[in-house]
């Protein structure tokens, strides 16, 4: 089943239990993945809506950073019940260690020299551990690595 209607059909079920906050969480995401359908003239996909998917979640993690500067916890607690609920469909997160090792692999084969080589090394990285890895994790620990 196609991530875009595993989330219609969640949605649905949302509906019948009158879990009205999964249903508008489920909703804003509809909304997402249409609006990015819209500008990619396109049906998404699932790689595609993954991408949308860390977006809202970057979004509200974001979100969670400055809250937790003016004390708003039960705002606090709104975003993360949100980004549970949108985490349900994003693939496990790459470990450090996992990270740690595909890298082991790329600087043994790309042989990078300097910062002007994280391009290629991103680059490769992305492409071998997909969208479980974090992106800001993984460029940081490229960038300490170059920097060595």
């Amino acid at each position: 089943m196609a991530l875009t209607d595993m989330i219609l059909s969640d949605m649905t079920k949302a509906m019948k239990n009158q879990e009205k906050f999964e249903l508008s969480v489920l909703r804003m995401l509809k909304s997402a993945l249409q609006m990015e359908k819209i500008n990619l003239k396109h049906d998404l996909s699932d790689e595609e809506a993954m991408v949308v998917i860390k977006r809202q979640v970057k979004q509200r993690k974001d979100s969670i950073n400055e809250y937790e500067k003016y004390g708003k916890t039960s705002e606090v607690e709104n975003l993360n019940n949100e980004i549970s609920i949108l985490s349900k469909y994003l693939p496990e997160e790459i470990s450090e260690d996992q990270i740690n090792a595909a890298l082991d692999d790329i600087f043994a084969e790309l042989k990078p020299e300097s910062m002007k080589d994280m391009g290629r090394v991103m680059k490769e990285a992305t492409s071998r551990l997909g969208a479980g890895a974090d992106g800001s994790l993984l460029s940081q620990l490229v960038r300490n690595r170059l920097n060595k």
